[in-house]
């Protein structure tokens, strides 16, 4: 592959073309590691991203490393300005677009936090597997998070610190309301494990309202490890399925599962995701669609740092 550890693309440059250059390749391929013994034998000391890429067993760094932008490209003078690692390091705390299942843009609708506040608190918290609020509302466990849902000021804050911060992630938001609003005590059959085609509105998920999943396998398809650190770092249990499995948990009565089978050069990677019959119970189609778009956004930000809601 002609694209660096680093990000530039040597696909579409001159030198390479010239035979003047060659690429550096991804961190964990063989051509990383003989350009890597060049460099020492030609310039005496290794590309410092290079090496790190290759140590790390990172491919790209801007896709695959959490501490991107670090400091061997802040101390560098190339391949990237300071102004646009700025901005790499702004955007990456930002969340990511709430969009629905139509790809038009989220609006969370005031009769959802209506109807959670009509629900009796005591039977809500049972059945959600919640807690009192610090100043009213519920508190609840999303995933590796403790949040604040405040139904007087209607908004959802996460625990960062001891302290509360409002979540700016709409789509999350949204799937946290939607669960309080229709969880149920479990009954005897929900937690038996069914894939996408064996719901009740399995019809709803093929064509554009397929489970979005390109990312993830753009991501983790070839990298079974990323995708288990990814997972641990929600707090995902580790599965002994696939190549790599995790039962991840937005909300407490809610598993989410993802199965990994690698690629390599046979086979394309594939990824399935299942869940328990509860969630039908609790989730329409199109929140079912929204609960794993949020868990997907979670493993592809991966344990990156995580100043901001």
């Amino acid at each position: 592959m002609p694209t660096g550890a680093c990000g530039v693309d040597c696909e579409v440059c001159k030198l390479r073309l010239m035979e003047v250059c060659s690429t550096c390749g991804p961190g964990r391929s063989a051509v990383a590691t003989r350009k890597l013994e060049a460099q020492k034998r030609i310039l005496g000391s290794p590309c410092p991203i290079l090496a790190c890429a290759s140590l790390k067993q990172v491919d790209f760094c801007l896709r695959d490393c959490a501490e991107f932008p670090c400091v061997n490209f802040s101390s560098g003078p190339y391949p990237f300005s300071p102004g646009f690692l700025a901005m790499q390091e702004r955007r990456r705390k930002e969340p990511p677009p709430a969009m629905t299942h139509n790809r038009s843009k989220l609006h969370v609708p005031d009769e959802y936090w209506e109807r959670v506040s009509t629900r009796d608190t005591l039977l809500l918290r049972e059945a959600a597997k919640a807690t009192a609020g610090p100043d009213g509302g519920l508190c609840i466990q999303s995933f590796n998070e403790l949040l604040w849902v405040d139904t007087v000021g209607k908004r959802v804050h996460r625990q960062v610190g001891g302290q509360w911060i409002e979540i700016g992630d709409d789509l999350w938001k949204l799937v946290t309301l939607l669960y309080l609003v229709n969880v149920e005590p479990m009954q005897e059959g929900d937690r038996d494990l069914i894939g996408v085609g064996d719901l009740k509105e399995a019809h709803y998920f093929r064509g554009p309202h397929a489970l979005d999943l390109h990312g993830l396998l753009e991501r983790y398809g070839y990298d079974a490890g990323g995708f288990r650190e990814a997972a641990t770092f929600l707090g995902g249990e580790a599965l002994e399925m696939a190549d790599a499995a995790a039962r991840l948990r937005p909300f407490p009565q809610v598993p989410v599962y993802f199965l990994l089978h690698e690629g390599d050069e046979e086979f394309q990677p594939k990824i399935t995701v299942m869940f328990e019959r509860s969630i039908e119970r609790i989730f329409s189609a199109s929140g079912i669609w929204s609960l794993v778009k949020v868990a997907v956004n979670k493993l592809l930000r991966g344990p990156a740092r995580r100043e901001s809601p």
